[in-house]
């Protein structure tokens, strides 16, 4: 991963040299950032007719996410691109979708 600091604290990454994840068949992860309290930022992708293994658990803190393109399904809802979803710390869900999907995931607690 390539990160760059240009002024104190200020810092960016690109996803393209992101080192990519696989954390089930057809879904990868992408780290961009991650701060001294654990927070952490990075981009989710999802091909299509792919399903999360297990409850995806948001533990220690909430989950913040912004669906970049494509359709993610949170085992209840379809969320088209464009859409933000808090969840909150201790909530649940089971990722997946039948379109495709890349979204942005924001970890302000770790």
């Amino acid at each position: 991963m390539t990160i760059k600091k240009n002024v104190a604290g200020y810092v960016w990454s690109a996803v393209q040299d992101a080192p990519v994840h696989e954390v089930f068949p057809g879904i990868r992860l992408r780290p961009l950032w991650k701060g001294d309290n654990e927070a952490g930022a990075y981009v989710l992708e999802m091909d299509a007719n792919t399903c999360w293994q297990g409850i995806d658990v948001h533990d220690p803190g909430p989950e913040e996410v912004f669906v970049v393109s494509g359709i993610f399904n949170d085992g209840e809802r379809d969320y088209p691109a464009g859409s933000f979803i808090h969840a909150p710390a201790g909530s649940s869900h089971v990722p997946q979708t039948t379109t495709g999907c890349t979204l942005f995931l924001f970890y302000p607690e770790g």
